[in-house]
């Protein structure tokens, strides 16, 4: 399973990039917004980082529009993944810019038959959101594991990018159930470090290898 680092902060990505975990990064304009800084910019500084995938959204919600925001991102870097969001128009703008070898990442999904048609448009990744669904009563982790099922069934290509993990169990869960990217926060990177056990064992570890320092011959 790759991780990407859903953010657009450039500390927090080279931190997560210092680890050797971050394989991409998503970002929209919102995320860029709290940086206060040009989107433009921030993605060439993001892909000069990052050796993978780097998600740009478009805002345009019309395929002229789209199309039009699609080939800006792409030429910024080769790296540079589009993001449309799943309406008619952008899976419309999906087909177009993935014919002519542009890497597109659909958003924005919340069902199996939405992941199907963004499969069937050529979509490179495809972005179901899990927490947003478990916020309104639905199951998240079910719908990764439909997808996953659905795109096995027909060989496609578009890999499952689960978006919207807001703890360790949602990646766990999302890796158990195929997925092929986790999309997440760095706070919620930091805490797949964490378990009780690790730090009483490390503890113990160093405080019996000062006894033991303590204990040997005084040359």
């Amino acid at each position: 399973m790759k991780f990407f680092l859903d953010t657009a902060n450039i500390d927090e990505i080279k931190q997560g990039v210092s680890w050797g975990l971050v394989d991409g990064v998503t970002t929209n304009p919102s995320l860029v917004v709290k940086e206060g800084v040009d989107f433009h910019s921030r993605v060439k500084e993001i892909c000069a980082v990052v050796n993978g995938s780097v998600s740009a959204e478009v805002t345009a919600v019309d395929f002229d529009g789209m199309m039009k925001e699609g080939h800006v991102l792409a030429k910024l870097h080769h790296n540079v993944t589009v993001k449309v969001p799943l309406i008619p128009e952008g899976i419309k703008a999906c087909k177009a810019l993935s014919s002519e070898g542009i890497k597109v990442n659909v958003t924005l999904c919340f069902s199996a038959s939405q992941a199907l048609i963004a499969a069937k448009a050529g979509a490179t990744y495809i972005s179901p959101f899990v927490g947003r669904l478990d916020d309104v009563s639905q199951d998240g982790i079910q719908l990764i594991r439909d997808i996953v099922h659905i795109y096995k069934n027909y060989g496609f290509s578009t890999q499952v990018l689960a978006a919207s993990l807001r703890h360790p169990m949602h990646v766990v869960q999302s890796a158990m159930a195929g997925a092929h990217v986790g999309t997440m926060p760095i706070g919620v990177m930091k805490q797949l470090f964490n378990h009780p056990l690790t730090d009483i064992g490390l503890k113990r570890f160093l405080d019996d290898w000062e006894k033991a320092k303590s204990q040997a011959p005084k040359k």
